[in-house]
């Protein structure tokens, strides 16, 4: 007998079924049945079942002599399941990699229960993914299993019955079966959650929802949308034939309420001429259901009221005022945007009439992020060696928590911010100003670049217009114009940026100021941080940050990273970073993979780490300042370089062991071969070739040169690489590698994980 019976009823999906198919099939946790249903469809989903099938003895082919609609065919898959636990999913959607295995862990962490319920994302043609909106409602805080009555929030949750994961025997006990008609998860939904004993939640994305371009079976227009009346009667006869249950009427009739207003307002679904019946036909359902003296909430009192009146003209009128004051609030939000815009611009002509302050220095970094980066290490350095200076800090409202106490926090487009643009000497920034930025005589602009530079960057991205997307380049040119000094970490960095951002700046040549801590943190730092972080004690923390892929659309990870973590063993945690433009964190939910998107400071996160996985980011090369161990993931190496363009092919001269696949990069780290000998000595040559001036200090000259005005020969020395000592790991109080089970054989993998969490 399988663990689950996942149920796929399939009717004219035909474009989409396979990947469907193939989403149940590839999952990594292979206890299961597929249970296809072909509703007598006309198109090739037959077809497609029977290739499945043929493959893979998992498959179990259901055929309808007619089509009957998708709550029967979902009844013929029930009929025909086996499993404990059923799954149900509709033939355009997909699982997510790993779900079922999270679901299995959330069912037996949670003993069993009758319902589990969890999480999905919307995703778009356009290949746009969105979380559900409502996931909080999901979270796995507190008892687990409960009742509906500990958790009446649960009611939120989209009504769909893809969301769930059922109790086979539960469901055979209590005789459940999808109605016929339009809506028919309605009256299997509520009953369920109103009935189980027992109910959990997983706060995890396993469904993917897709929203077909054409819409779905709910978005045509048709006089099929009556059947809600007939699905909610049944909703209502469910509760007649449970008194017990009858606390539950109030809750269900306002569902019902809203329910039927939002099929009357969407102008896809009922036929012209036959919104004055439907509304006929909600006044009746309206007053048939209604608890006497259980009003509606007060938001909603005037749209209940059109329901109990059914007054299809006075319900157009409204939602047609309604639809002016939206018109109308967005063209004044516009109109006073754009006065607000002008009156800016003025103060900012103003300002830049009044004397320069050269007592004043204005930071930012990543277009409005916090405090960090080369600009944090450098603000730093200012208020340290030239208190004189002033310092303010460019951030957006949610990121001003970060800033030191001693600094100015602006926010981007404010009459401060204009001020401090205008009248500030000093401006330093690692990406571009406002491009309404006019440099003023005296102003000192310092650019410092997102480290060493492996891709293509600036002029070159011509080559690559996938890269490039709509880079303006004479507007870039116009950005170099304004820079007086350019930070490079190496010769490498220095001759690449004179050539893809040609200018009249001066290149200083000092090191990477962010990487100064790497050479002043000490062990109780490194412990306090990983404390934060939640590493346990004694476990191996591995800091996995792959760059952006320009060439997709939708971006993924390359490695699974709960089966790796799963091959390893409990020694290893993973800190999951994704690259500001993934769109989304790499893991969702509790587990030994720790999602550190959102966290402030990379070199915290490298701090905190034992060792550095990795593909192409320029977070090697800092890395390699600190001298601690770091993995190449190059799997698609020749498509990146294709479609990015790289500098040096880093596969030939790497900061350490190179796999060319998830399962090599297990082995790497099963046999010790990430921290052994030869890994020691590849990050030996690559720290000489492009850490040479990383020894703590790198902030410290820039601010000498030019706010001190010291000339480079005062400048303090560079300490020699052999003569450097940055903060270690801490030590495990045993190998960890004993541990670890080795591959053997092939291995089954997974579709690679989409973003979850939009």
């Amino acid at each position: 007998m399988p663990r689950f019976s996942v149920i796929v009823p399939a009717y004219k999906v035909q474009a989409y079924l396979h990947e469907c198919l193939e989403s149940v099939l590839s999952q990594s946790y292979p206890d299961l049945e597929l249970i296809a249903v072909d509703d007598c469809s006309p198109d090739a989903c037959g077809a497609i079942i029977d290739e499945f099938a043929a493959r893979d003895a998992r498959v179990r082919a259901v055929r309808l002599p007619e089509n009957q609609g998708l709550g029967p065919a979902r009844n013929a898959g029930l009929a025909a399941a086996r499993g404990d636990y059923l799954v149900l999913l509709d033939g355009d959607d997909t699982l997510t990699p790993d779900a079922l295995r999270a679901i299995a862990d959330r069912i037996k962490e949670t003993g069993e229960p009758d319902v589990l319920v969890y999480d999905y994302a919307r995703t778009y043609w356009s290949g746009r993914t969105e979380r559900n909106k409502v996931a909080a409602q999901l979270g796995e805080e507190g008892p687990a299993p409960f009742r509906l009555a500990d958790r009446p929030g649960l009611l939120n949750v989209l009504m769909v019955a893809w969301n769930k994961a059922y109790r086979r025997e539960f469901v055979e006990r209590e005789g459940f079966a999808f109605p016929p008609g339009y809506y028919e998860d309605t009256p299997w939904t509520f009953p369920v959650l109103l009935t189980a004993d027992s109910l959990a939640t997983l706060d995890r994305v396993c469904v993917h929802y897709r929203q077909r371009r054409g819409g779905n079976i709910l978005s045509t227009t048709s006089r099929r949308h009556f059947d809600i009346f007939d699905q909610y009667d049944r909703v209502f006869a469910f509760l007649d034939e449970r008194p017990e249950l009858d606390c539950w009427r109030p809750v269900l009739f306002r569902r019902m309420v809203d329910h039927l207003l939002a099929v009357v307002a969407r102008r896809d679904r009922l036929p012209r001429g036959t919104r004055a019946d439907f509304l006929r036909a909600a006044r009746a359902h309206y007053r048939r259901h209604r608890v006497p003296g259980r009003g509606a909430p007060a938001r909603k009192r005037v749209r209940h009221a059109l329901v109990r009146l059914g007054v299809h003209r006075t319900f157009r009128t409204l939602q047609w005022a309604a639809s002016a004051h939206r018109r109308t609030r967005r063209l004044t939000g516009k109109a006073r945007r754009a006065v607000r815009a002008a009156l800016l611009q003025l103060h900012y002509r103003v300002q830049l009439r009044l004397p320069l302050r050269g007592d004043r220095a204005v930071f930012t970094a990543y277009r409005g992020r916090g405090h960090g980066c080369d600009p944090g290490a450098l603000e730093t350095a200012f208020r340290t060696l030239a208190p004189q200076i002033r310092t303010a800090w460019i951030a957006r409202p949610e990121h001003q928590h970060t800033l030191p106490a001693a600094t100015l926090g602006v926010s981007p487009g404010t009459a401060a911010y204009w001020t401090a643009l205008a009248r500030s000497k000093y401006l330093v920034n690692n990406a571009d100003f406002d491009r309404r930025l006019v440099k003023r005589r005296g102003q000192i602009v310092i650019r410092t670049p997102h480290g060493t530079p492996l891709k293509h960057m600036g002029l070159d991205l011509q080559e690559h217009p996938a890269a490039a997307r709509d880079m303006d380049f004479a507007e870039l040119l116009r950005s170099v114009d304004t820079w007086d000094y350019v930070l490079s970490a190496n010769r490498h960095s220095t001759l690449t940026w004179e050539r893809v951002f040609p200018g009249g700046y001066t290149t200083l040549e000092y090191g990477t100021p962010r990487n100064d801590v790497f050479q002043h943190a000490t062990s109780a730092d490194v412990a306090r941080l990983r404390e934060s972080l939640g590493i346990p004690r004694d476990t191996v923390a591995i800091l996995y940050a792959p760059t952006h892929r320009d060439h997709r659309r939708t971006q993924r990870t390359a490695l699974d990273l709960d089966r790796v973590l799963r091959r390893l063993g409990p020694r290893f945690v993973v800190l999951a970073r994704a690259h500001p433009r993934h769109g989304g964190p790499l893991a969702t939910g509790p587990g030994r993979v720790i999602d550190v998107t959102g966290h402030p400071s990379v070199e915290s996160l490298c701090l905190a780490s034992d060792a550095l996985v990795t593909d192409y980011s320029s977070l090697m090369f800092d890395y390699a300042g600190l001298d601690r161990p770091i993995v190449l993931h190059t799997e698609d190496w020749e498509v990146y370089e294709a479609t990015r363009g790289t500098y040096f092919d880093v596969r030939a001269r790497p900061p350490g062991a190179v796999a060319r696949s998830e399962d090599e990069l297990i082995g790497i780290f099963a046999d010790g071969r990430w921290r052994g000998s030869r890994s020691d000595q590849l990050r030996a040559a690559f720290r000489e070739r492009f850490c040479p001036h990383d020894d703590g200090r790198a902030a410290e000259r820039v601010v000498r040169r030019i706010v001190l005005g010291e000339e480079e020969a005062a400048l303090p020395p560079v300490v020699p690489l052999a003569e450097r000592r940055p903060v270690p790991a801490p030590p495990l109080a045993r190998s960890p590698l004993a541990t670890v089970p080795q591959p053997t054989g092939p291995q089954p993998t997974a579709v690679a994980p989409v973003t979850d969490s939009l």
